[in-house]
Parts: C-alpha cells; sequence; structure tokens
C-alpha cells in the first residue's frame, strides 16, 4: 500500500486537453500539427490584460513587451493592443511548453511573483495573466488549499460516528488511518497511469497528463462513504461477538467469516460499475472509473479483510478501550438496539419448542 501511495507525493493538477486524446482522433492531430508547426504553447496562449492610464501606463505597456520576450519560457509576445477609448491594453504571450505541461504553470507563476510587479513600479497598472493554464492553476490552487479541510472534516466526523457506535478510541483511529491510507494508494494509481502514462495508450486514454482538479473531492467523498460502510459492517458484527463472549480473538474471526464475503461481493460490483467508466473511451471519466476501481479493490480486499482484522487481533482487547470518564459523557447509540440478544434468544426458544412439536407429530 505504501508502494503504491508514492506516486500521490508528484501529483500534479491541471486540465487535460486534445493532447491528451488518443493518436487516432481528429482533435489530437489538430493539435499536434498546431505544436509542430507554431510551437506547443500555440495550443494554449497566455493573455496579459490591463488597465491604462495616461502617457506613463502605455510606455510602461510597451517595456513590458520586451521585458516578457526576454523571460524564460516565453516562445513570442504579441505587439501591445488597445481598445477602441484606449483604457485597456492586452498582449497575447506564448509559451515554450504544452498548456498541461508543468513548465507552463512555473512560467505564470513566474510572471505573477516576479516579471510583472517590477514592470508595474512606477505606473497604475495591475496586470493580470489569463489564460487556460492560469485559470486552471488557479482553481487546482483553491481545490488543494482547501482539500486538507475537506478531509480532516470528513475524517473527524467518521471517527465521532464509529466512536459514539462502538465505544472504543482504537476503531476509529484505525479507520481513519486506513481511509487515509487508501486515499493515498489510489492516487498513486492513478497517477502512474494517466500523469506518468504507464498504460495509457494501452488503454486507449491517450498520452499522460495532469490530473483533473476536481477528481480529488469528489474521489474522496465517494471513497470515504464506501469504506466506512464496509467499516461499520465489519467491526459491528465484531463488537456484537465482543459483547456476548469478551473473547477479542474470537470476535475477529467470527467478525470477519460472517461478513467478509458480503464485503468482498459487493466490491466485486462496484469495481465492476466503475471499470466500465473506461469504456467510454473518455479520459476524465476514465480517471473517476480506474480511481474508485482502485480505491474500493484495495479498500475492501487488503484494508478491510486483511488489515484491519490483522491489527485488531494483535491489538487485543485495547480495541474496545474507552475512558470510563468519557464513556459516561458520551451518548449512547447502537448499530443494533439493546434488545436484540433478548429477542434472538426468544426467536431461537421459538423454533426450538416448534421443532419437538413437529418431532412429536411425525408416527
Amino acid at each position: 500500500m505504501l508502494v503504491l501511495a508514492l506516486p500521490t507525493l508528484s501529483l500534479h493538477l491541471g486540465t487535460s486537453d486534445q493532447g491528451n486524446n488518443p493518436a487516432s482522433t481528429t482533435t489530437r492531430a489538430a493539435y499536434d500539427l498546431l505544436a509542430e508547426g507554431f510551437g506547443p504553447g500555440s495550443n494554449g496562449p497566455l493573455t496579459l490584460v490591463t488597465e491604462v492610464d495616461g502617457a506613463a501606463d502605455r510606455a510602461a505597456m510597451d517595456a513590458l513587451e520586451g521585458t516578457v520576450r526576454a523571460t524564460e519560457g516565453v516562445a513570442s509576445v504579441s505587439p501591445v493592443t488597445y481598445n477602441g477609448s484606449g483604457d485597456t491594453a492586452a498582449l497575447t504571450v506564448v509559451p515554450q511548453s504544452s498548456p498541461q505541461s508543468q513548465d507552463t504553470s512555473e512560467l505564470v507563476d513566474r510572471l505573477r511573483d516576479s516579471v510583472l510587479p517590477q514592470a508595474q513600479q512606477g505606473t497604475s497598472l495591475d496586470v493580470y495573466v489569463g489564460g487556460v493554464t492560469a485559470s486552471y492553476d488557479d482553481f487546482a490552487e483553491v481545490i488543494v488549499g482547501k482539500l486538507p479541510l475537506f478531509v480532516g472534516v470528513v475524517i473527524a466526523l467518521g471517527c465521532v460516528l464509529l466512536l459514539l457506535a462502538f465505544r472504543s478510541i482504537g476503531i476509529p483511529l484505525k479507520a481513519a488511518l486506513m481511509n487515509v491510507l487508501a486515499v493515498a494508494s489510489s492516487f498513486g494509481v492513478v497517477v502512474a497511469v494517466f500523469q506518468w502514462g504507464w498504460g495509457s495508450e494501452l488503454l486507449g486514454l491517450g498520452s499522460a497528463g495532469p490530473i483533473e482538479p476536481f477528481l480529488p473531492v469528489i474521489m474522496v467523498s465517494v471513497l470515504f462513504g464506501l469504506s466506512m460502510d464496509y467499516q461499520v459492517f465489519l467491526v459491528s458484527r465484531m463488537y456484537e461477538e465482543w459483547l456476548e463472549t469478551g473473547d477479542n480473538r474470537r470476535a475477529v474471526r467470527v467478525g470477519l467469516a460472517e461478513t467478509s464475503r458480503v464485503i468482498n461481493s459487493a466490491a466485486v460490483i462496484m469495481i465492476s460499475v466503475f471499470l466500465a467508466f473506461v469504456l467510454s473511451g473518455d479520459r476524465v471519466i476514465a480517471m473517476f472509473g480506474i480511481a474508485l476501481a482502485a480505491a474500493v479493490a484495495l479498500d475492501a480486499f487488503v484494508l478491510r479483510t486483511l488489515l484491519v482484522p490483522a491489527l485488531m487481533h494483535m491489538l487485543g482487547g485495547a480495541n474496545w478501550w474507552l475512558p470510563r470518564r468519557l464513556d459516561r459523557w458520551l451518548p449512547r447509540i447502537s448499530i443494533e438496539p439493546p434488545e436484540r440478544g433478548a429477542a434472538h434468544e426468544k426467536i431461537d426458544a421459538q423454533r426450538t419448542g416448534e421443532s419437538e412439536d413437529s418431532q412429536q407429530l411425525v408416527p
């Protein structure tokens, strides 16, 4: 799981374009012809726009054209153009690299952080950088900035739910750790296939490129929902056995034996559905399919039916430890109603009586 998670460290969020389409498509052919004839950056030029007030600003804009042309990573710069009233100026910058390249993102940062602030000194200019790469970089920056808070809130709420349901400190902590591990490992698979291009061409998904910025949010949401479902289903059966016998080894063994087939069967159904997304031929949809299929497979087959039971077996009775003071403060909720045991005993007794009556009627 840790090895699969390593590619996540090189995750690059951005937008795919026609350059990631399969080589047999006309959109890819047109993209390649443009890149070959006019340079890779011609498929996604940057636009610098600002308001102009007076002759000093006009002179600064004329000087900015030469400054940007000499900037590292710039292939060409168009002349400054003004609108009819002369109060807005724009120029087009063609990067040396393609729109989805990390070099183009670095060029956007270089323009915003160093080149443009120096050119604006002593003037009223406030130059903005637009274009496909700049817009998606801004979107990715917002997503990355909010993702830790989003994941933290989801994990915290899940831990609170498990804490109330199973009256244990260890169960929620293990669930949080396993969920993070599943997310990181599945992201590693996505990076290897789509960003590094390991097998993407063989699957008919086009060439390597960045990962869509909205994938982490949707993927984390779906995966945490499924993994919590599996976790509650598995551990609730163990918890029932623990309450009845007080034997952790038996609780883990019985809980795994009675729920693993259902968990694995449900996982196979979900994996089949998600892998069907790959047949669409669309890179973004296939990215969702492979990401969620890998996440469900790792979560169900490795985490919930292997690592979680093994760790609970090793920890023994510590799985169910909860400070007494905290136990008194927490409200009591239950996966099953408290009278479950008595009701089951009554049903068993009725079945036993019916069986004895039927045996007496047999001649």
